[in-house]
């Protein structure tokens, strides 16, 4: 049997003149016995560091001594691996020579301790380079070396940043598995990928699991879960955190804070942003570029132009200098404001404060542009930045795509989604569904499915015909989970790895909203068996259908007169769980008021209500019992005080059900109801004036038509020609109106009614 412990001489390269002679001279080099005396002492790791550093020139004698010192864990120290990872990384020749270096070492039976392997994953993840650090992680087997939980969180770390998260999640089960206690660590970086994941229940639940197992959070694990919630919409929730943070004696840092004002500015709850700067300043919290980044690009959002800019002012008054990332969102906003000159000034002033444009800057200006319709210039700006090695990118063909299909132009969207490709900058899921939503709407159906076919193959067919073919087929995210853990049970850790890499490299997956675009399509063109083999497919593909499926599907049968298969739909959809939103019930208020079921329309609204937080039941009964009973005003007052309670005014169903009465004539109730919306200062739209002017005119109550398009007259509002003429018509037919006629047309030419053309041939004859 080999000994344990060999001289230290056994280790260091001998020159050829010695290696001749060895076995009879015997090297006065230390032992390794005389070594680990040596680093054995209470300053053991610093001996150690001092030893690596001193032979940085030859790598292989400092990899020979760390490998071997990595079964002692009182001496290879984070300090220890750090530098072993520096100079693994100064040139790739010298992982070739520390796998050499450790496969000598086992060759002569020295153990490999699992932070030879640690060092290793790190150095390959540092250079990007995440398929070697899988590698290294599944070859320990070779060694003879189980990896230890340290090992375990720098490949998970790897996978989360390499977005394969299914697989990180079947190796932290392996983990699991080899009774390996999980540390907060695993935890932050496990959280951190359910986060990216947009699976934020689930790294609560992991957060959860985390202090079940006593583990106390630190500053980053809160940081990745105020973030997340941020993320998710729920910036109260990550308030509530923060607070709950800081009661447990964890102190947020600067980038927790950011993360929470970041979260409230994107979700519009500006006055709760600020409010969170001044507590923020109270405790030592100080608006640095971030900060003002995130306020300012609420701000634009929100579309409060001239505060952003004085913000910005303030900003530069403060001597804070701008970054790119601010710059970015200053061009985007003035592009959003329509001032697309001031963006381009800004774009080439951003040169002379040293910074260098990205194609955030160009993309957003170019965007300005094709929001304007301005798309020769938007081309001309693309055509420019073509010069530069990294632009544009898939982001800005898309821009420019959903630019010419908003116009019409899709014939020109499809010439640079073939541009695109073949320049090999390759297409993303959104640049898919700005092509094929302008298909659909340019009603070249057949397209846009063969666009989706495409999209769903990807780059490499012979891929998905094979993932899709036998036994254990991959069609959904589910059975990919399955196949994905059943690689990582037969220690086929890489393989997963190369399948996950594979399909995220061989195309983009069609999503809801592929889905959601092309059911619409068919619904509209009335192909609804097609439009329910979609929604049949997209769950066998593991992607649940939403409220705007449900919603589009139900449209589309109301389309093709199948009322009752719409409800069928609707009750299907409450039953799997997927809350109607407000535009499935206003969907169907609309087809049932069509339908003159104006009770029923209301009744749904009410159902909807109903389903809100804090809504009175006695309340809600009341309403739809004044409605019944023809007490319109009670009915609409109820709905009204409701709504300005909750501030929650949607003037939808209003309009659906003021036009309803109108069209099952029930005119002097539609005209109550205009009453009431008038007396607490509600806009009535134009279409709901519309059908009030018609339907006064059948019943020849002209001089409450004409009060009601006087309404329009001061809201602003110009009607189209067809209900113009019809009450200039009966106004001029009318025994004693036909003054009223000439006053109207001469309040329309003032108005900027264009008379010629608005008004027809027999009005025009009339009016003689």
């Amino acid at each position: 049997m080999k000994p344990l412990l060999r001289p230290i001489y056994y280790f260091i390269p001998k020159p050829p003149w010695r290696r001749r002679y060895s076995h009879t001279q015997p090297d006065p080099s230390p032992t390794v016995n005389d070594l680990l005396t040596l680093l054995e002492k209470s300053d053991g790791h610093n001996q150690l560091i001092s030893l690596i550093q001193q032979h940085h020139a030859n790598p292989q004698l400092a990899f020979r001594v760390f490998i071997w010192a990595t079964q002692r864990s009182k001496l290879c120290t984070r300090t220890c691996h750090s530098a072993i990872v520096d100079m693994l990384v100064k040139d790739d020749k010298r992982f070739d020579i520390y796998w050499s270096t450790m496969q000598e070492l086992r060759d002569c039976g020295v153990g490999i301790g699992c932070g030879a392997f640690s060092v290793l994953i790190r150095g390959y993840e540092r250079l990007g380079n995440a398929e070697k650090a899988v590698e290294a992680f599944v070859k320990m087997e070779e060694f003879d070396c189980k990896p230890d939980v340290y090992t375990y969180n720098a490949v998970l770390y790897v996978m989360v940043r390499k977005e394969v998260f299914l697989l990180a999640l079947a190796v932290y089960n392996q983990m699991l598995k080899c009774n390996l206690s999980p540390t907060r660590s695993t935890y932050s970086i496990l959280i951190n990928g359910f986060c990216k994941t947009r699976k934020t229940q689930d790294a609560l639940q992991m957060f959860d699991e985390m202090a079940q197992r006593g583990i106390a959070p630190d500053t980053v694990t809160y940081t990745i879960i105020v973030s997340g919630l941020c993320q998710a919409k729920r910036a109260h929730e990550a308030h509530r955190l923060v607070d709950k943070m800081r009661e447990t004696g964890c102190v947020p840092n600067i980038v927790t804070y950011h993360a929470l004002l970041d979260g409230y500015c994107k979700l519009g709850r500006l006055d709760e942003a600020y409010a969170l700067v001044r507590l923020f300043q109270r405790i030592g919290y100080v608006l640095g570029v971030e900060g003002y980044s995130s306020l300012i690009f609420g701000l634009f959002r929100a579309r409060r132009f001239d505060e952003a800019l004085g913000l910005y002012g303030k900003l530069l008054g403060e001597g804070i200098e701008p970054d790119v990332i601010l710059c970015t969102i200053l061009i985007k906003g003035l592009s959003d404001a329509g001032r697309v000159k001031d963006a381009l000034n800004f774009l080439g002033e951003m040169s002379k404060k040293g910074l260098v444009p990205d194609a955030y800057c160009y993309n957003a200006v170019i965007k300005g542009f094709c929001d304007l319709g301005l798309l020769d210039e938007a081309r001309s700006l693309h055509l420019e930045i073509s010069k530069q090695d990294c632009f544009p990118n898939a982001c800005t063909y898309t821009i420019l795509i959903c630019g010419m299909c908003r116009n019409g132009l899709v014939g020109e969207a499809e010439q640079i989604f073939n541009e695109m490709e073949k320049l090999g900058c390759v297409p993303c899921v959104v640049t898919f569904n700005a092509l094929i939503d302008g298909l659909c709407k340019a009603s070249k159906l057949k397209d846009a499915h063969m666009l989706f076919y495409k999209m769903e193959i990807g780059r490499k067919p012979s891929l998905f015909l094979r993932l899709s073919q036998g036994s254990d087929r991959i069609i959904d995210s589910a059975s990919l989970q399955k196949k994905v853990e059943q690689l990582c049970d037969s220690g086929l850790i890489l393989q997963a790895y190369k399948l996950l890499i594979q399909l995220a490299s061989s195309g983009v997956a069609p999503d809801i909203i592929t889905y959601n675009t092309l059911i619409d399509g068919f619904c509209k063109s009335g192909n609804m068996d097609g439009a329910f083999k979609l929604f049949k497919d997209m769950q066998l593909k593991g992607i649940t259908p939403d409220s705007v499926t449900y919603g589009t599907l139900i449209d589309g049968l109301q389309r093709a007169e199948r009322e009752e298969d719409a409800f069928l739909v609707f009750n299907q959809m409450v039953k799997n769980g997927c809350t109607p939103s407000a535009e499935v019930y206003k969907s169907l208020m609309t087809w049932s008021s069509r339908n003159r079921k104006v009770t029923l329309s209301l009744s749904l609204w009410l159902k909807y209500l109903r389903s809100l937080p804090n809504r009175d039941e006695v309340t809600i009964e009341a309403i739809e019992k004044n409605f019944k009973e023809g007490q319109i005003e009670k009915a609409i007052q109820g709905l009204l005080e409701m709504d300005v309670q909750f501030k929650n005014l949607d003037l939808g169903p209003y309009t659906i059900l003021l036009i309803g009465l109108c069209q099952v004539q029930r005119v002097d109730e539609a005209l109550r109801m205009f009453s009431v919306l008038q007396e607490y200062k509600v806009n009535i739209t134009p279409p709901s004036c519309v059908h009030l002017i018609d339907g006064l005119c059948r019943e020849g109550n002209l001089d409450l038509a004409i009060n009601i398009f006087h309404y329009t007259l001061e809201r602003g509002f110009m009607l189209m020609p067809e209900i113009c003429n019809k009450l200039l018509k009966c106004l001029l037919r009318s025994r004693d109106k036909k003054g009223h006629a000439f006053d109207l047309v001469h309040r329309m030419r003032n108005f900027g009614y264009d008379l010629d053309a608005c008004l027809h041939q027999t009005t025009k004859f009339l009016l003689q």
